[in-house]
């Protein structure tokens, strides 16, 4: 499923409407350059899925995670600062992984061999000055029914 966002709102709206759909244990694979709309797409899934706390939502670089408090925990990585699995591995964070919680992870690509095996990996690429193209495909049966799911809310929006 591909998406063409030309600013930040839209890209905001398009997680919003992905959060409305997350559930306990989701996990999300963020990948895409520095500036690519990656937080600002989290924000949106947090709008969706905890809007209390949707305020909160910032990179988490130098915390290297952030919890955002509603009805399902929602942790929020940003691995940029980290060299890779190994250091991943360290800190314990595969630990959230396994949780009955949504996980997002930005720069998900230095989790290597630790990435969860059902994940919806979402790809952010500059495609103009504002414009994103968001790409989103689905690994493992909940994430390819989540994505049918959020396929069918847009259908009928």
């Amino acid at each position: 499923m591909v998406f063409n966002s030309c600013s930040p709102i839209e890209t905001e709206e398009i997680g919003r409407n992905l959060g409305l759909l997350l559930n306990h244990g989701s996990f999300i694979a963020l990948s895409g350059k520095l500036g690519g709309g990656k937080t600002c797409f989290v924000r949106g899934l947090a709008t969706g899925l905890c809007p209390e706390s949707a305020h909160l939502v910032a990179s988490p670089t130098y915390a290297i995670m952030n919890e955002y408090p509603g009805a399902i925990p929602f942790y929020h990585f940003d691995l940029y600062r980290l060299s890779g699995c190994q250091e991943i591995a360290e800190l314990g964070f595969d630990e959230y992984f396994n949780r009955d919680a949504v996980c997002v992870v930005e720069w998900a690509d230095r989790l290597g061999d630790t990435m969860p095996e059902d994940r919806l990996n979402i790809c952010f690429e500059y495609s103009g000055d504002s414009r994103r193209l968001i790409t989103l495909d689905a690994v493992g049966s909940d994430s390819r029914l989540l994505l049918q799911q959020l396929k069918n809310r847009l259908k009928s929006a």
